[in-house]
């Protein structure tokens, strides 16, 4: 017999997870999406012998977001993240300066006379970003100059920015994966203001450089010594396929968890689903794996918040 579709009751102002579970009963479109994929989150972080890959764009960074993605790092629920450049560049610049709520259809052409910039609805005067990484990574650079790094990989760049980030910092994402030894890799490291600052250096310390294989080294020593893996992935782009490029060598992750607002017909990688990802055996065919359309900044907080719930 088909499962009888239930009406979703709020009435008696339920928990995070028990609506969750009532979103699942409703069958609800996009609801039943989001109620498997709290399942398949908290299955994942809740397997201590699963090696833990969260993968996520910079963009989110720059949004309360950053706090959710932060917790799951500092209450050790993450082996590995996979990101952007710009995750760096944003989660510095917020450690010392604020971001302000702005709009989507405010007059950039006037934003840009007053030196603020617009990321989405959000706004960041310029002095709040790229003047205070500038400074900052300056000061990162010379002290691993001097105490003798030529060659940097990734995670040590990062490592060094989150150990100078204050640690009363609790919403660094950067500060928190110092503390819990998480490295975060950044395939695409020139790709934002922290890699420019560092090939500003460069300019006059020629004998500094990327060391990316190293990081590589590091993604397949954890890759092929994980019992189990899994992938939260947010979002697309290179740090979502470096995530599942790493994980066919292992024949595919056992837990797989995307949020998208992206379309699969263009044929995008940001748009693929996991069952895409089975044909090129990035994820195992016997996997648990759902793929759920919406906004992360919406639903990623919500599910975490069910997801830690229910382990709890």
């Amino acid at each position: 017999m088909p499962r009888k579709v239930e009406d979703v009751r709020i009435d008696d102002a339920p928990s995070l997870d028990t609506l969750i579970r009532r979103l699942e009963a409703g069958g609800g479109f996009s609801a039943k999406e989001v109620a498997t994929g709290v399942d398949i989150l908290a299955r994942i972080l809740s397997d201590r012998d699963m090696t833990v890959f969260l993968s996520f764009p910079a963009d989110i960074v720059s949004t309360g977001t950053r706090g959710v993605l932060a917790t799951l790092v500092r209450e050790g629920y993450v082996d590995a993240i996979i990101t952007t450049c710009g995750t760096l560049d944003h989660d510095l610049a917020r450690s010392f300066r604020p971001y302000y709520h702005g709009d989507w259809d405010l007059d950039d052409a006037a934003l840009h006379r007053r030196h603020v910039y617009r990321l989405g609805n959000l706004i960041i005067p310029e002095a709040n970003y790229g003047t205070i990484i500038e400074r900052k990574m300056r000061g990162i650079l010379d002290r691993l100059w001097k105490g003798g790094t030529r060659a940097l990989s990734t995670r040590a760049l990062s490592a060094a920015i989150g150990e100078a980030i204050p640690a009363k910092e609790r919403s660094s994402i950067l500060r928190a994966a110092f503390e819990r030894k998480v490295p975060v890799i950044v395939p695409g490291i020139t790709d934002g203001a922290v890699g420019s600052q560092v090939w500003l250096y460069w300019q006059d310390h020629r004998g500094l450089s990327f060391d990316l294989l190293s990081d590589e080294q590091l993604l397949s020593d954890l890759v092929f010594e994980a019992k189990r893996a899994g992938a939260v992935i947010l979002g697309g782009g290179i740090s979502k396929h470096h995530t599942i490029w790493w994980n066919q060598f292992r024949s595919g992750l056992d837990a797989a968890l995307y949020i998208t607002t992206a379309v699969e017909w263009d044929g995008s990688l940001s748009g693929a689903r996991t069952r895409e990802a089975v044909s090129w055996g990035k994820v195992k065919a016997t996997a648990r794996h759902t793929n759920v359309t919406g906004d992360v900044t919406v639903l990623f907080p919500l599910m975490v918040g069910a997801a830690l719930e229910r382990i709890r």
